[in-house]
């Protein structure tokens, strides 16, 4: 008879999903695109659809809109603006947080700063040895 083994607790999770977003990472090339098939099927979004993209808070929000500004590359890629990667202090390989919201069509991009100053607070939360601090 196999000796019996002892089981690890789980941890029990006190943040739990309340929507359904679509994440993924994608970095920044010299010309500022951003690709990511995942998030482009998510939202919809295709060649040539219309855009809006503004800054918000240190994060980039972009909506398709007939009257946008901005296009869906030919490869289906998503360019930034080059005086909104300044505003962002984006970089060429810089990568990104994508949050897609489908519901709302609504793509939000989390610059490395903003990840950094959420990390930050996080692990600043976890205390010296990995536990919740006081």
């Amino acid at each position: 008879m196999p000796p019996s083994r002892r089981r690890l607790p789980l941890p029990t999770l006190t943040v739990r999903r309340g929507t359904v977003y679509v994440y993924g990472l994608a970095a920044l090339d010299d010309r500022g695109r951003l690709a990511d098939r995942t998030i482009m099927r998510a939202l919809g979004w295709s060649a040539g659809l219309r855009l809006d993209i503004r800054e918000a808070v240190g994060l980039l929000v972009v909506h398709a809109r007939p009257d946008g500004e901005f296009r869906v590359t030919g490869q289906g890629h998503l360019r930034l603006p080059a005086l909104i990667r300044r505003r962002c202090g984006l970089e060429p390989g810089d990568r990104v947080l994508l949050a897609a919201d489908p519901p709302q069509r609504q793509l939000v991009i989390y610059p490395p700063a903003v990840l950094d100053d959420l990390t930050a607070q996080r692990h600043h939360r976890l205390g010296p040895v990995g536990g919740e601090s006081a």
